[in-house]
């Protein structure tokens, strides 16, 4: 039976050692409400949640086959309602969100970490609460006052739910080609017509009401991008006084059957000339939806994080746990026919890289947090502007360096138990196919590397990049000696001569940057986490506890075992284009 307990210990020293929350909280007025000892408590509440209450249900929910769907209704797994009506009776939906509106006001640094216990225990459950937290930043966002006072208290006392309805059948990351339709109604509301798929949370029993936020063009809106707009179109029609009005023309046609996360029902929507009220300003859209777009991927690196954890702690224990083989070294003894298989080298080596995994990417994520929390929370200006650069730069690498690496870091899990890693009740073969998805969906991991090489590095010249190894450099040299510093500071120099090589090459061939970023972005990834790895034995070596000295340990592997992959990565970005773009299209297609 598969294992959790939330990395609390970890958690702590990521938050409190490494970033120092209590006083970053501390010196900004609007934080200084929260000190270490209730940030402490929601976490060890969030650890008997995701441990008593949904982690039995990911597999159950999966071995019953997961959401069903009949006649246009949705009937989520058992136990789901039940833990979903708990999840929101405890204000878990609203832990992040304004207090204007009911929720709790706490910061992302702190809610990354509660995210990442939920999706450790159950991937499937935490997509009905992500949606609608997503939903709730983008009307809060760009919505009028009226529309937020209508939806945001219900979303965060989890009566309603929201949604995110971007793909059609023919549109996937091309929007500017979608169908969906807006006419314009005398009463100023819209009706909606057209289908969208791939819909998460688009029918379900959890709740009262849906409300999705849909994409759709207005008869004379612009072509492509430019003349999308963004509209609330609720499952059930609100009333004036706020009680629940008639049912809305949009309705499920079917679920997908998918690899994983079973338990999420992600639905083709109909909507059927529904009516829909506008966000925002006329072809303003799609900005509106990328609030939650935004959101949503920094949410599948915590997937990640989540799936890498739990896999960590299952392969450990199995390994410790499991005895095969002998120790090249040893007396072997007629008492012991043989040893755990954490005496064999290969298993260390695959444990050590899911758990360096693991501490870089909870570190990286609470870094983003804490950049995101000054572009919320901050009073000056210059620092909101850095905060706001260092965000744009890093969430591509927060959803496809550290979902790209889970997946790695649990494959690697898996092999550690041999035979039975192949096998469903031992939990990991679930876990591979529930993560799969987080690096394709909010945008693939290769469209995130194409943002991230274009608009985030050629199109400013690397100012983003410069600005981000300025500080990683700052960081690094007020450190004392050690192979960690040596390496963040190698690694700037390198990463500085390749980013203006890309540049170069992206103004010289159009087709560069396309087919070397997903390359580009493993750079910066790794880049990030030996930045975070600085951190970390920054934190760690003033203190001689065991706990602390092991964080020197797996930082030195890091350099040693990890960062190497760097050069590798460096030599096919300047190995250029030609050869991927030289061919002809069918290529492809002939037979051999």
């Amino acid at each position: 039976m598969p294992i959790y307990n939330a990395p609390l210990k970890d958690m702590d020293f990521i938050l409190n050692d490494v970033f120092k929350a209590d006083e970053f909280w501390q010196a900004n007025e609007n934080l200084a409400h929260l000190d270490v000892a209730t940030a402490n408590a929601i976490l060890e509440e969030m650890a008997k949640f995701s441990k008593n209450v949904i982690l039995d249900l990911n597999r159950s929910a999966d071995e019953s086959g997961g959401a069903q769907f009949n006649l246009g209704e949705v009937k989520t797994p058992e136990g789901f309602k039940e833990a979903f009506n708990q999840f929101a009776q405890g204000g878990w939906v609203g832990l992040g969100a304004p207090e204007e509106w009911g929720g709790q006001g706490m910061p992302k640094m702190l809610t990354v970490l509660a995210d990442e216990m939920i999706w450790s225990t159950n991937p499937s459950f935490m997509l009905y609460p992500l949606l609608t937290v997503g939903a709730g930043m983008a009307i809060n966002d760009r919505a009028s006052q009226e529309q937020k006072e209508t939806y945001l208290p219900k979303f965060y006392t989890g009566e309603w739910s929201g949604t995110m309805c971007l793909t059609e059948p023919h549109s996937g990351t091309d929007l500017g080609i979608i169908k969906t339709k807006a006419e314009p109604n005398d009463d100023g509301s819209y009706n909606i017509t057209g289908t969208k798929i791939f819909i998460t949370s688009g029918e379900h029993d959890l709740c009262e009401n849906i409300i999705h936020l849909v994409l759709a063009k207005t008869p004379n809106a612009p072509a492509g991008s430019r003349g999308i707009s963004l509209f609330i179109v609720p499952k059930f029609l609100v009333n004036a006084d706020g009680t629940l009005g008639e049912r809305n023309a949009v309705a499920a046609g079917s679920i997908e059957h998918k690899m994983g996360i079973k338990g999420s029902a992600t639905c083709v929507m109909n909507f059927d000339g529904a009516k829909g009220y506008m966000v925002g300003n006329e072809n303003e859209g799609l900005a509106g939806m990328f609030v939650m777009m935004n959101y949503e991927r920094l949410s599948m690196g915590i997937q990640g994080i989540g799936a890498s954890e739990y896999a960590y702690q299952n392969a450990a224990q199995y390994a410790t746990d499991r005895l095969q083989g002998r120790a090249a070294t040893g007396v072997q003894s007629p008492e012991k026919p043989a040893d755990s298989i954490l005496v064999h080298g290969d298993v260390r080596r695959m444990l050590l890289n899911v758990r360096a995994n693991n501490e870089a990417s909870r570190a990286f994520a609470v870094y983003v947090g804490q950049q995101l929390d000054i572009t919320k929370y901050s009073t000056d200006a210059e620092a909101v502007r850095k905060a706001n650069d260092r965000v744009a730069l890093l969430t591509p690498i927060a959803k496809a360096y550290l979902t790209d690496t889970a997946l790695q870091a649990t494959l690697e899990a898996q092999m550690c138990f041999g035979g039975h890693g192949y096998i469903r009740e031992w939990g990991m073969e679930q876990c591979i196919r529930d993560l799969r998805i987080a690096q394709i969906y909010e945008g693939t991991n290769g469209v995130q590397a194409i943002d991230l090489i274009g608009r985030k590095t050629t199109k400013c010249s690397g100012a983003f990049v410069a600005e981000y190894m300025a500080e990683i450099r700052e960081f690094s040299n007020n450190m004392p000696d050690s192979k960690v510093k040596q390496a963040a500071l190698n690694v700037c120099e390198k990463v500085e001569a390749l980013t203006q090589f890309v540049v170069e090459q992206s103004k010289l061939n159009p087709n560069f940057s396309n087919a070397v970023a997903v390359d580009y972005l493993h750079v910066v990834g790794l880049l990030s986490f030996v930045y975070m790895y600085a951190r970390i034995h920054e934190a760690a070596r003033v203190k001689a506890e065991p706990f602390y000295q092991h964080k020197l340990v797996l930082a030195d592997y890091y350099v040693a075992k990890v960062l190497p992959d760097l050069a590798a990565r460096a030599e096919r970005i300047y190995a250029g284009a030609d050869l991927i773009m030289q061919l002809p299209q069918d290529y492809f297609t002939a037979q051999a």
